[in-house]
């Protein structure tokens, strides 16, 4: 078995990464993924602008022709050298497990292979295959923990010469973490915003800093909940802005319904109403979210919950099928839910 923890691969990278060829690199946090990916793929030493040395193709793309991965892992080179085979939208796609564990079998000789999944659960075909075979690294890449948002905030401060007092250090990672391409966005901006300083203060943070982790998905999911199309648009432009990935605001949706499954099954095993739920099962929420969750378990049936959860689900299956589709996926999705709602709520 051949696996690190998602805290480990600074270390991996720097000392281990080219005693492997294969990676399949997975988790929750797409940015997380995406960034780990692109450097492995420049540890490979594979020109990345040469498109005869790099092919990448997105998960469809192996649909459509089952045998695609191994024929362009085994085959020589235009001009000769290695190759870099990378793959996003990963799930557990039976096609790519057989390859994977095909190609597994003995050491590849002139070609590396990337591979992005999504959020692979413990003992889910593609992770089984990866984590069994001896040849293949297996990365997972969960949100940032505090040392990690430490060390991001440090690097791209100290790529500009920039202090950072503690007060703002605090206010900012309350700001950031929920996606590391988005959260590295947001500290560059704001290296950027205090570009010819010293240091950044907490008034900094505050003023040029949008909330690239919890606080705008909430705000999406609420205003999905509610109906209220106006305030999903513009919690979707504040996403958008801050360059969080959208799939994270389908993820959390369809979360939220999962909760609402759970309360409603309660509520209706127990004759209780939704107050009575809500101060038990909905005690860990937030008190301004505590009254838009009631609503909706008043509006929302078990039956339409458990309609819109699968349609959810479909959704997410679609986006990482189809990453191309990914925002279009997402937005017509999350769309039809508020519209739903304020129809529900009308």
């Amino acid at each position: 078995m051949a696996e690190i923890k998602s805290h480990e691969f600074e270390t991996f990278l720097q000392k281990s990464a080219r005693n492997y060829r294969i990676f399949v690199i997975y988790g929750p946090d797409r940015g997380l993924v995406s960034e780990r990916a692109g450097l492995l793929a420049g540890k490979s030493g594979v020109a990345l602008d040469d498109p005869f040395s790099l092919t990448k193709l997105d998960i469809g793309d192996l649909q459509k022709d089952p045998g695609r991965l191994v024929d362009e892992v085994q085959s020589i080179g235009l001009f000769g050298g290695e190759k870099l085979i990378w793959i996003r939208g990963a799930a557990n796609e039976k096609y790519l497990v057989d390859s994977l564990a095909l190609l597994a079998e003995k050491p590849l000789e002139a070609a590396y292979l990337v591979v992005e999944a999504g959020d692979l659960k413990k003992g889910s075909l593609l992770r089984k295959t990866a984590e069994a075979a001896r040849s293949v690294m297996t990365i997972p890449s969960y949100a940032d923990d505090s040392r990690a948002l430490n060390t991001l905030i440090d690097t791209e401060l100290g790529a500009e010469k920039l202090g950072i007092t503690p007060a703002a250090r605090q206010a900012l990672i309350a700001l950031i973490g929920g996606d590391r391409i988005a959260s590295r966005n947001e500290v560059r901006k704001l290296a950027l915003y205090c570009r010819g300083a010293d240091t950044v203060e907490e008034h900094h943070v505050t003023e040029i800093i949008g909330d690239a982790s919890a606080i705008s998905v909430d705000d999406a999911v609420d205003a999905i909940l509610s109906g209220d199309l106006t305030a999903f648009l513009h919690a979707m432009q504040k996403i958008s802005s801050s360059k969080t990935a959208i799939f994270l605001v389908l993820q959390a949706c369809l979360k939220q319904f999962q909760l609402l499954d759970t309360m409603r099954a309660e509520m209706e095993e127990k004759r209780l109403q939704p107050p009575q739920i809500m101060q038990t099962m909905g005690r860990h929420l937030h008190f301004r979210r505590k009254p838009i969750i009631e609503q909706a378990l008043r509006q929302w049936t078990a039956e339409s919950i458990a309609r819109e959860s699968n349609r959810l689900q479909a959704a997410i299956l679609q986006s990482r099928r189809r990453q191309v589709l990914e925002d279009s996926v997402a937005m017509q999705t999350l769309l039809s839910t508020t519209l739903q709602s304020g129809r529900k709520s009308a």
